[in-house]
């Protein structure tokens, strides 16, 4: 049974002030955020899986970790970005058909099979505004293969671009951060599905995007690499009553609080991980799960090295982060869900 307050304070006090205190405390905080073996509902989130400019294959790590995450048994599969590898002028209409059609064996394809749900997002490298042959090409892709994705949509808008739906308890809104501008409209239109009787009546609230609102990685802390407005686009979440807005983009996991929103910064799972601004963890691909349990009101946030199939040490984390937009704290694994 989990320790009160109270007693983990007389159990630090009698391992003495200083690290000792802080060990027993830190220990039975990660004892007690560890994932469950049997929350209410698992979601699974990757993202950035594409590898060098324009290339139809993958490397092993994908494959690898996406079969890690469906031996989890989540729910429902969610990326946010980067699936294939465009963004380069010239790529040819067949040539663009080609990466996505690698992408469904390799992903898609894989993650239905399992029976799972999956939820795009559109990323930079898959049709970033300026694109149109990579959007047209998304198209393409996506629209034909709408109604066979498992998801349950509330307002399909402009799919996959921007779209809602509502999966087990789960109001989900995606919207079009393939660059560092959300149209007005589309901010407009996010504000109207979040006020929305399906979105507020919903145990959860979950926004995606491929590009985030504050940098975390080294070399990605740059005007262009995040969303533009920050501030205003964090309070139209918040007052949607959202908990996360869950990104990719970064390449690095990092689990941030900031005023009332969680930001999920998912790490990359294909090519180029990157460094977090400041610690001491190694590039490294990654995978994220997150562990909701109704009865409790609680989410658990926890994220897998590929290379080990085991949990990233929450411990290993930057306690904060210090970029261009100030200071970002690092989130609690186990939280409260906003309500």
């Amino acid at each position: 049974m989990p320790l009160r307050r109270r007693q983990l304070l007389q159990l630090a006090a009698v391992a003495g002030a200083g690290g000792g205190a802080w060990w027993l405390l830190e220990q039975h905080q990660q004892a007690v955020a560890a994932p469950s073996s049997t929350p209410d509902l698992r979601l699974g989130l990757i993202s950035d899986l594409n590898s060098s400019y324009g290339s139809t294959t993958y490397i092993p790590q994908v494959s690898q970790g996406l079969q890690q995450l469906l031996a989890l048994q989540p729910a429902l599969v969610v990326c946010a970005g980067d699936m294939v590898a465009g963004q380069k002028r010239g790529l040819s209409a067949s040539q663009l058909d080609a990466m996505w059609d690698s992408f469904a064996r390799t992903v898609l394809t894989p993650v239905r099979q399992a029976g799972l749900p999956f939820l795009p997002a559109v990323g930079n490298h898959d049709g970033s505004p300026g694109f149109e042959a990579d959007r047209a090409a998304v198209r393409r892709f996506w629209t034909p293969r709408r109604q066979a994705l498992g998801l349950r949509f509330v307002d399909p808008g402009d799919f996959p671009f921007h779209y809602s739906a509502r999966q087990d308890d789960v109001f989900w809104l995606v919207w079009d951060a393939s660059s560092g501008r959300i149209p007005a409209s589309q901010l407009s239109w996010a504000r109207q599905q979040l006020a929305s009787p399906e979105a507020q009546e919903a145990r959860l609230r979950l926004v995606v995007g491929h590009l985030p609102l504050v940098g975390v990685s080294q070399g990605r802390d740059r005007a262009g690499e995040t969303l533009d407005q920050a501030a205003a686009v964090q309070s139209l979440l918040e007052q949607g009553r959202v908990q996360a807005y869950i990104s990719g983009h970064q390449h690095a996991w990092f689990p941030a609080r900031r005023g009332q929103l969680d930001l999920i910064h998912l790490g990359a799972m294909g090519s180029g991980p990157r460094r977090l601004l400041q610690g001491g963890i190694p590039p490294q691909q990654t995978y994220t799960t997150l562990d909701i349990n109704w009865q409790q009101n609680s989410l658990v946030e926890t994220t897998y090295a590929v290379a080990s199939g085991q949990p990233v040490a929450w411990s290993r984390l930057p306690a904060s982060l210090i970029g261009r937009a100030g200071g970002l704290n690092r989130n609690v694994q186990a939280r409260s869900i906003r309500r």
